[in-house]
């Protein structure tokens, strides 16, 4: 590596070790975020010439066009990034508004139990689930509005919280559009729909199961009658509007995927529409009541409500890691993994599954499809094992840690769990439930 290659890793590992230490540092992970993104990219502009293969001309002209050159790769990698963060400030606009008129109501009455293991056994599997047909990032969000109205207590929602992101993990892993990476893998042609509910189904509901099982024993007892927070006060809308609500939000949640692949459109164009649609319909429900405000200015006020700090973390985050991967250093490390493990796939994609818990799993799983191009058959094939592998292990691997994931990013921001708590009570219990979810893969391979 140069110089100034080593000089942005630097910036961004010790970016990372602040972000970890949030808890101790008490400075917000925010903020550390946009320096490092600033930072890196900052040292790539003192000479960005050397990841240029473009070859330059004289040198004012030379100057000019590198600077346009990197304007036209920021420019690139923050559209790809302004997608994830439309796509989760709909969302959480989306939830919110179902939520606020009651619309989580009856799926409350339905998860209701005093038995906090059942309980925990029902949030797994409900997630677990949704996040198979919805993406798990929008499925995370759901749940923890849903457990905001089961549980009181903090403390342990954070573990109810923990398991939301670890089900909303492995659940998008078996669907060909349940996270990014398979969504990725699945446009590419590298795994198809039938391959990947067929082989992934199994390890995937393993890696979810078996962390469950460990964490139940932490949840002691019944919850107490008073515990449950009272139903929201909804009169304003009546039941069968509420209803509408909520199936107008979760149904259009649900529909996301459907107008990406009828359209061809990028999913946050998707969200925008429910969210304009759900916008426009509670106007109307609005307008026959008898409430002063209008819904204009509510809709506004719910707007404010979306968790800021977490879009600018994940701002940062994304464009950090786009500048490692614009230097090469993502690529260079898929390679070295091929080269130790000596072409083993499971050594090998069970690394990047732990490295995704690290840094961004799309970048990885994008180097990856660069580095290893698909064969005409074989474990490199259309749904070989390789592939499979790859879409299981970076999904299922970002729970290890709970910045390693969308879901895990999301659900950090919204319960104010730090990265020392997770790192100590939760990640332990994650890398069982992936390792057991590969043994589980490799046993389905013999049998």
């Amino acid at each position: 590596m140069t110089t100034l290659t080593l000089t942005i890793v630097f910036i961004f590992v010790a970016g990372y070790v602040c972000i970890a230490a949030e808890s101790f540092t008490k400075v917000n992970k925010a903020a550390v975020a946009l320096l490092m993104c600033v930072l890196c990219w900052t040292a790539y502009m003192t000479d960005p010439g050397q990841y240029l293969s473009a070859a330059i001309g004289g040198a004012a002209e030379g100057v000019r066009s590198v600077a346009a050159h990197v304007g036209e790769i920021l420019k690139m990698h923050l559209g790809d990034t302004a997608e994830t963060l439309f796509f989760l400030m709909g969302a959480m606009a989306i939830v919110e508004i179902v939520d606020t008129y009651g619309g989580f109501n009856f799926v409350r009455d339905i998860m209701k139990t005093r038995g906090k293991r059942k309980l925990l056994w029902r949030i797994a599997f409900m997630t677990f689930f949704l996040s198979a047909i919805l993406d798990n990032l929008t499925t995370s969000i759901v749940m923890i509005m849903v457990l905001r109205k089961l549980i009181r207590d903090n403390k342990e929602r954070m573990i109810f919280a923990s398991i939301v992101i670890i089900a909303a993990n492995s659940g998008g892993a078996f669907s060909p559009i349940g996270d990014v990476t398979t969504i990725m893998l699945w446009i590419k042609g590298m795994i198809t729909t039938g391959g990947v509910l067929a082989e992934l189904f199994l390890p995937s509901l393993v890696s979810m199961v078996v962390p469950v099982f460990i964490l139940q024993f932490a949840l002691k007892g019944k919850l107490d009658v008073g515990q449950n927070l009272p139903k929201d006060n909804v009169a304003v809308f009546t039941r069968r509007q509420r209803r509408t609500v909520f199936f107008l939000g979760v149904g259009g949640l649900i529909f996301v995927p459907i107008f990406r692949y009828l359209t061809d459109l990028p999913p946050f164009m998707g969200i925008l529409l429910v969210l304009g649609l759900l916008w426009t319909v509670t106007e109307c429900f609005h307008r026959s009541t008898s409430e002063d405000d209008t819904m204009a200015r509510r809709v506004s006020q719910l707007l404010a409500r979306i968790d800021m700090s977490t879009i600018l973390f994940f701002l940062g985050i994304l464009m950090a890691v786009a500048c490692l991967s614009e230097i090469g250093v993502l690529t260079a490390l898929g390679a070295a993994l091929n080269d130790v493990s000596g072409g083993n796939h499971y050594l090998v994609t069970g690394a990047i599954g732990v490295i995704s818990s690290i840094v961004d799993n799309v970048p990885l799983v994008a180097g990856c499809m660069g580095m290893y191009p698909i064969a005409p058959a074989g474990d490199m094939g259309v749904d070989g094992l390789f592939w499979l592998l790859l879409a299981y292990c970076a999904g299922v691997g970002g729970s290890m840690l709970i910045i390693g994931s969308a879901a895990g990013v999301v659900v950090m921001g919204l319960e104010k769990i730090t990265f020392g708590w997770y790192l100590k009570h939760v990640s332990w219990v994650a890398l069982v439930g992936y390792l057991a979810g590969m043994v589980a893969y490799w046993l389905v391979q013999m049998i």
